[in-house]
C-alpha cells in the first residue's frame, strides 16, 4: 500500500497524462484542418503515447492496493498560429509535466517509497526523450522558416512517426 499523498499525487499525474492525451489530440485536429497530415500523424501518435503513461500509473496505484481518484479533464487550449508556435507550446507543456514528475520523484524521497521512486525514474528518463524530440523539431522549424517546401519536407517526415506501446508497460 502506497501513502495517502502518494495515491494523490500520482492521481494527480494521471489526471495529467490523460490532459496531455487530449491535448496533443486536438492538435492532431488543428494539423489536419490545415492540411499538415504528418504533424497530426505526430501528434495522434504523441496522443497514444500519453494514454499508455495515464494507465501505467494507474494499473501501478491499483497494484499497490491504492484507490484511483479520476478527475475531470480540461478542454485545452494553446496558439495555433503557426507549427512552430504549437511546437513552442508542446515544449512547454512537456517541461510542465517533467516538473510534476520531478515533484513525484521528490515526494517518493520524503514518504520513503523506494519502489514508486524507482517505478518514476522511468517517467522522468521518458521526459528526457520527449523533450529532445520536440526541441530537434523545433529547432527545424526555426532553421527554415515559414519556407513552404521545408516546412512539406519535415511534414513527410514526421508522417513517418508510428505507435509503439511504451517500453514500460
Amino acid at each position: 500500500m502506497i501513502s495517502d499523498k502518494i495515491r494523490d499525487i500520482l492521481n494527480e499525474q494521471i489526471n495529467k497524462e490523460f490532459y496531455s492525451a487530449y491535448l496533443y489530440l486536438s492538435m492532431s485536429a488543428y494539423f489536419s484542418e490545415i492540411g499538415l497530415f504528418g504533424f497530426s500523424n505526430w501528434a495522434k501518435v504523441q496522443s497514444k503515447e500519453e494514454i499508455d503513461h495515464g494507465m501505467v500509473l494507474f494499473e501501478y496505484v491499483l497494484g499497490r492496493n491504492s484507490q484511483i481518484h479520476l478527475a475531470q479533464i480540461t478542454t485545452p487550449t494553446f496558439d495555433m498560429s503557426s507549427p512552430l508556435a504549437v511546437f513552442e507550446q508542446i515544449y512547454k507543456h512537456e517541461r510542465s509535466i517533467t516538473a510534476a514528475l520531478d515533484s513525484v520523484a521528490v515526494m517518493t524521497e520524503d514518504e520513503c517509497d523506494l519502489a514508486t521512486r524507482n517505478f518514476i525514474d522511468n517517467y522522468l528518463r521518458e521526459q528526457i526523450e520527449e523533450e529532445a524530440s520536440v526541441s530537434r523539431i523545433i529547432s527545424k522549424l526555426k532553421a527554415f522558416g515559414e519556407e513552404k517546401s521545408a516546412l512539406y519536407l519535415i511534414d513527410r517526415e514526421l508522417q513517418s512517426r508510428e505507435y509503439t506501446q511504451s517500453c514500460f508497460l
